[in-house]
């Protein structure tokens, strides 16, 4: 692969994790208008009644919020990565391939595929990017007892 390939594929893996962390985000919002609104939406003669209820939607609404807040500090952290330079190690923003799987380290938000290939994007504060952290091409790195080589780090 390329110089170039290899930065081509580092920023559709950007794009892409950016794109489903946008889903997130968006998916945080709505589930905490609609949360806010059935709070908002219950009052009137029977006010006792609806009062637990309101408060159950307030706690839903709070548990919303937090997590629309770790998603936009996910963001910051994503937006970090520089799809423009070239890793030469296991660092941040680093495309790591193994005989075993496929990496992007940056933030953790699962697997994702580019162009029929699949990569786990993973936070740089996961236990397996701390076993690999720092190794360069043609090293290895044992996690959970499995042997990784480093084929390519860009």
């Amino acid at each position: 692969m390329t110089l170039t390939q290899e930065l081509e594929l580092k920023k559709k893996l950007l794009q892409e994790s950016t794109k489903l962390l946008n889903t997130q985000i968006q998916a945080a919002k709505e589930a905490m208008d609609e949360a806010q609104e059935s709070a908002n939406e219950h009052h009137g003669a029977i006010e006792d009644k609806f009062e637990s209820f309101r408060e159950a939607c307030q706690i839903q609404r709070d548990m919303y919020a937090r997590q629309l807040d770790e998603l936009i500090t996910t963001m910051g952290v994503l937006k970090r990565v520089n799809s423009t330079k070239e890793n030469k190690e296991v660092s941040f923003g680093a495309v790591v391939m193994t005989e075993l799987q496929n990496y992007f380290i940056g933030v953790s938000l699962g697997e994702i595929k580019i162009d029929g290939e699949s990569f786990y994007a993973i936070s740089g504060l996961s236990p397996l990017y701390k076993a690999m952290e720092g190794r360069t091409s043609g090293e290895s790195f044992v996690f959970r007892d499995k042997t990784y080589k480093v084929l390519q780090v860009f």
